[in-house]
C-alpha cells in the first residue's frame, strides 16, 4: 500500500479489499495488485492505479470492473477511474503478510 495516504484513501483501500481474485481466493489489496489510490475532493474523483499478476489473466477485466463497481457504490458522488499498469511488474514479494498467511491456509 502506498504511504502518506488520507483517511478517505485508507477507506477506499478497505473497500477494494472486498474484491477477491477468484483464481487464488484472496483480496487484491493483500495480493499487492493495488498500487495507488488518489482521492481528489475538489474534483470529486477517485483514481485507482492497479496491476494484475499476469498480462493474460483470464479474469482481469472482471477484477477491474469489480474495483470500479465497489468504489462507485461506496462513493456515489465521485467519478471513479481505474487504470491498469504493468510497471512495476507484479511479483510475489508484493503480497502483504496477511495475503501470505491466507495463501498458506
Amino acid at each position: 500500500m502506498q504511504e502518506n495516504i488520507s483517511n478517505i484513501e485508507k477507506d477506499i483501500f478497505n473497500v477494494i479489499k472486498t474484491v477477491i481474485d477468484p483464481e487464488v481466493a484472496i483480496n487484491i489489496v493483500d495480493l499487492g495488485l493495488i498500487y495507488e489510490v488518489h482521492h481528489h475532493e475538489d474534483m470529486k474523483t477517485i483514481h485507482v492505479i492497479m496491476t494484475l499478476s499476469a498480462r493474460g489473466c483470464p479474469v482481469g477485466d472482471t477484477i477491474i470492473q469489480h474495483v470500479e463497481t465497489v468504489v462507485s457504490a461506496n462513493y456515489p458522488t465521485y467519478s471513479v477511474k481505474v487504470d491498469l499498469v504493468w510497471e512495476p511488474q507484479w511479483n510475489p514479494s508484493m503480497i502483504t503478510p496477511e495475503g501470505k498467511e491466507a495463501l498458506n491456509q
